[in-house]
């Protein structure tokens, strides 16, 4: 079973106050963190997933790598938001949660200020909206069976592709991942080769 990180502190937070205070006292100087979860059955208090989400953004942090640990917990990583990922529609609408309830802190909105300057803030959009842009549908275009095939994928194969190819940092790099997606799908190939299901 995989592991998390041997070097990150384990926390255990039994309410979203205390993971709140761990992150007050440690968002500036921790490399990350694995908050230890028990489950709603467990009997045992814990911070919920979302809430955690949540206090993580308004230090400017995010989860990241889920484990299992045993029958009555799981773990999540959380760290330091990296600069130039992506933000969810979820986590825009925590973050204005946020910013209305006065929880936001300095660094968590430093982390937003970034994202909005840098153009990490929309990245997201491209995948969500579903909308396929103009370089897409012209490489898929240039063969029916490609354009048909992406038409036909699950909404949720079309949108981890947009946003893989919104994600890219060069315009090289998203021009061989326009080519890679027509190519797949002109052999009705999904992502990384897979093939729908008949």
């Amino acid at each position: 079973m995989a592991q998390p990180p041997a070097h990150l502190p384990r926390v255990t937070a039994a309410s979203r106050a205390a993971w709140r205070a761990w992150l007050q006292e440690n968002h500036r100087t921790a490399a990350g963190v694995v908050l230890v979860y028990h489950k709603v059955g467990s009997g045992t208090p814990s911070v919920t997933y979302p809430d955690a989400v949540r206090e993580a953004l308004a230090f400017g942090w995010i989860d990241t790598t889920r484990y299992a640990l045993d029958e009555q917990r799981y773990q999540q990583v959380f760290a330091p938001r990296r600069k130039g990922s992506p933000w969810s529609r979820l986590n825009k609408s925590y973050v204005a949660e946020l910013v209305e309830a006065g929880l936001m802190t300095t660094a968590g909105q430093a982390a937003v200020d970034a994202a909005k300057q840098g153009g990490a803030w929309n990245v997201s959009e491209a995948g969500e909206s579903g909308q396929v842009p103009e370089d897409l549908q012209l490489a898929l275009n240039a063969n029916p069976d490609a354009a048909r095939h992406f038409a036909e994928f699950p909404p949720s194969i079309r949108k981890y592709v947009l946003q893989w190819i919104a994600e890219a940092k060069q315009p090289g790099t998203r021009a061989k991942r326009i080519a890679q997606t027509a190519e797949q799908a002109a052999q009705n190939l999904r992502v990384r080769g897979q093939r729908p299901p008949r």
